[in-house]
């Protein structure tokens, strides 16, 4: 089922970029958000928490793209459905996730949560990765969004949502180890990393591996994925949400973090993935690594965080146009192909 007339939720930096490159690649877009913008598109400003509004606004469109904070996704997934349109967002939220598979079960378009950066474009090239070995004994997945200059004990800067930042390190984590499934506490399994030098430390966070553990399960036997950071900043955030009990105030505990570390211009996207197994009866192990950094898209520069996240969304919403992806039911990423994806006009960006 070809589209063209998609709408996108929340115009912050990620959702202007996604619309921008929508644009771009002659989708019919209409903006909303509540702060009125000067772009190449409609913006509305309509209440997006309100059942009977979004119905009336998604009868004109045949696809949805939210870019809103995750707790508002489910209220617009289940509008989406109702109106039997195309229903895509980058949540890395695990229920959220589980209502939209619901769902799916009854859907007359396609329902693809988490279509970002991880879970995303990490859950596509990890599938990609194991496909290369006749068994596949790990995958491990590692995606640090980092400042490139650093400062202070947490070395970090909150060029992301600081409610998508506390969730993933609060909420337990998803894995399977030796061939089982299993839930694990976020920010622990410290390991060091090191790319092109530079040393990183990685533990879990929660939601990265998308649907891939249900998907996995009895034929890889090691899967999990962490975040990466500068050395110290698992202890610290560990001191600040379990010692100073700011687990208890999530909404607060963002309102501190970006306080103390605002977001920068001059950030980094690392992705280390690695996958272990055998091929013709030799074991090997196959390694994607990358640095991604600003670029200039879209008519000007952007951050590494912002363009990966919407160009991994795009990419996804221009294969569902072109028939390359299915039109209906759910959308798991690990089904992507790699080099379909790196194909498309917004995809091509991560070569």
């Amino acid at each position: 089922m070809s589209f063209n007339k998609i709408a996108v939720l929340g115009l912050g930096k990620v959702g202007t970029l996604a619309a921008k490159l929508l644009h771009e690649a002659d989708f019919s877009v209409t903006g909303y958000d509540i702060r009125p913008r000067d772009l190449p598109f409609a913006v509305k400003d309509t209440d997006l928490i309100s059942p009977e509004a979004l119905a009336t606004e998604f009868a004109s469109v045949e696809a949805v793209l939210s870019c809103l904070p995750f707790h508002l996704n489910t209220v617009i997934a289940q509008a989406a459905h109702d109106a039997g349109i195309h229903y895509f967002d980058l949540t890395e939220d695990v229920p959220t996730t589980k209502a939209i598979i619901e769902m799916s079960k009854t859907a007359k378009g396609l329902m693809a949560p988490q279509c970002g950066l991880a879970p995303g474009f990490i859950g596509i090239v990890g599938a990609a990765y194991i496909a290369k070995f006749d068994k596949c004994r790990s995958i491990k997945m590692r995606v640090g969004a980092l400042p490139q200059h650093p400062t202070g004990g947490l070395g970090y800067a909150f060029n992301w949502s600081p409610a998508g930042v506390v969730n993933e390190y609060l909420n337990d984590c998803e894995v399977i180890e030796e061939g089982v499934q299993k839930w694990v506490s976020p920010m622990e399994w410290k390991e060091r990393i090191f790319i092109d030098g530079l040393e990183l430390e990685a533990f879990t966070t929660s939601g990265g591996l998308g649907t891939m553990c249900e998907t996995y399960l009895g034929s890889v036997d090691n899967i999990d994925y962490k975040t990466m950071r500068y050395p110290g900043h698992m202890d610290l955030m560990n001191f600040f949400f379990h010692e100073l009990l700011m687990r208890e105030d999530r909404e607060k505990a963002g309102e501190i973090l970006v306080n103390a570390k605002p977001p920068v211009n001059d950030d980094v996207v690392y992705i280390h993935v690695a996958a272990e197994g055998l091929i013709d009866g030799r074991l090997r192990r196959e390694e994607f690594v990358r640095g991604y950094k600003p670029i200039d898209v879209a008519g000007g520069p952007q951050t590494a965080i912002a363009w990966t996240t919407a160009g991994s969304v795009v990419a996804i919403i221009e294969m569902v146009r072109s028939g390359a992806l299915p039109s209906r039911g759910f959308l798991k990423q690990e089904d992507i192909s790699l080099e379909a994806f790196l194909a498309t006009k917004t995809g091509g960006l991560y070569k």
